[in-house]
C-alpha cells in the first residue's frame, strides 16, 4: 500500500505541477488574512533546518515507539497517505509561499515550489505520525503512551511552528496541514490492522 500511495505523491512533480507561471511576483500582502499578512517578513534558515530535523525526530521516534513490525508498516502507510493527499492538494490549491510576497518574488518566481505552500508536508507528515501512534498505543495499551503521545505531538507542533519562522508557509498552510495528517494518521489507524 505505501508504495503504491507513495508512487501517485510523486506525480504532481513528474507532470510538473503547477503549470504556468505565478500570477503574482510579487503579490500583494494586503489579499491576506491578518493572521497570515504578518509571516511575510519572516526568513530563518535555522527555523528551516531545525524544522526538517525535529520531522526526522517525530517519524523515527514513532516508528520506535510503535514496537513491532507491523504497527511502524500502519505509520509507514499513515506518512505514504498523507504525502499523497499533500502532494496532490499542493498541486491543485497551488497557493503561492511567503516569499511570493516579498521583494525576492521576481527573482524566484520561475520555482514552481513556490507555489505549493498549502498544505504544509512537514506538519502534515509529524501530524500522521503522532496521530496514528496515539490510536495504535491506546488500542493496543502500550508502555509508555501518554508519554510518548506528548513527546510527538509537541514535536509535530514545533514542526508547524518552525515552518513559519522559516517563512516556508504561511499559518494556514501549517493548520491545514495538521488538521490534513490527523484525520489521514487518525483513518489509516482505523482502516489497516496492526499487530500488538
Amino acid at each position: 500500500m505505501a508504495v503504491g500511495a507513495g508512487g501517485l505523491a510523486v506525480l504532481p512533480g513528474l507532470l510538473h505541477l503547477p503549470r504556468g507561471a505565478a500570477a503574482c511576483a510579487p503579490c500583494d500582502p494586503a489579499g491576506l488574512g491578518e493572521i497570515d499578512r504578518w509571516v511575510v517578513r519572516l526568513d530563518s534558515r535555522g527555523a528551516g533546518t531545525a524544522s526538517n530535523v525535529i520531522l526526522v525526530g517525530v517519524v523515527g521516534g514513532g516508528l520506535l515507539a510503535s514496537e513491532t513490525r507491523g504497527n511502524a508498516a500502519m505509520m509507514v502507510n499513515a506518512v505514504a497517505f498523507t504525502s499523497l493527499t499533500t502532494e496532490w492538494t499542493k498541486a491543485l490549491v497551488h497557493r503561492s509561499r511567503p516569499i511570493m510576497y516579498t521583494a525576492q518574488a521576481p527573482n524566484v518566481a520561475g520555482d514552481r515550489d513556490n507555489r505549493r505552500s498549502f498544505p504544509s508536508g512537514h506538519t502534515a507528515t509529524a501530524f500522521a505520525v503522532a496521530t496514528s501512534y496515539t490510536v495504535m498505543a491506546r488500542r493496543q495499551q502500550l508502555p509508555h503512551a501518554n508519554r510518548n503521545t506528548i513527546l510527538l505531538f509537541s514535536g509535530a507542533a514545533s514542526v508547524g511552528a518552525l515552518r513559519v519562522a522559516a517563512g516556508r508557509h504561511f499559518v494556514t498552510d501549517v493548520l491545514g496541514g495538521a488538521v490534513l495528517g490527523a484525520a489521514v494518521g487518525w483513518v489509516t489507524a482505523q482502516v489497516f490492522p496492526t499487530s500488538p
